[in-house]
């Protein structure tokens, strides 16, 4: 299922796709060892993010879903991504089946609830063309990660653990209400 990547704007942002150019910047966001702290704590090389970047271009055009460049207004290069995508973590059947949320945000632009304004617009998007329960992970001690989740309607459903790391599976049936 091919669909065009929609471009979605906020007051602040744009959520767009993924260009050949990004990816240096995508590349970048993912080595910044602040980034992956809460996600694998070691930075990627590039290699494995020219994996997860064409695997994000796949999604769009298998599953009709996918993650958004994050480009703040007025600036030049994307700041982060965030959407959705299949993890296939074989986490189980209360997981594995349905679509992962994501959302990450260079640091530098951090504490400014841009990262909240993101996800917002993606899973408003999410719960119009899509619709239906999605996922996230989240470690524990990623505070502004858990905050973001919970203002998206993400509950907990259970512990796991991923990659040798201790994560909190969430589950969202829908929009908050």
């Amino acid at each position: 299922m091919s669909r065009t990547i929609p471009t979605i704007n906020t007051s602040r942002l744009t959520l767009r796709a993924m260009r050949p150019e990004d990816f240096a910047r995508f590349a970048q966001i993912w080595a910044m060892p602040r980034v992956v702290a809460h996600i694998s704590g070691k930075p990627w090389p590039k290699g494995r993010s020219w994996d997860a970047f064409l695997r994000n271009a796949g999604h769009w055009q298998i599953v009709g879903f996918g993650q958004w460049a994050i480009q703040i207004h007025r600036q030049p290069e994307m700041a982060g991504q965030t959407g959705f995508f299949y993890g296939s973590r074989q986490l189980g059947q209360d997981f594995d089946p349905f679509p992962e949320a994501g959302w990450v945000l260079d640091p530098a632009m951090h504490r400014r609830g841009l990262g909240l304004e993101a996800a917002q617009a993606a899973h408003d998007w999410f719960d119009r063309v899509i619709a239906g329960r999605t996922v996230c992970i989240v470690t524990p001690d990623n505070r502004a990660s858990l905050k973001v989740a919970a203002a998206l309607g993400y509950e907990h459903l259970r512990d796991a653990e991923v990659e040798g790391d201790e994560v909190m599976l969430l589950t969202r049936n829908g929009p908050k209400v």
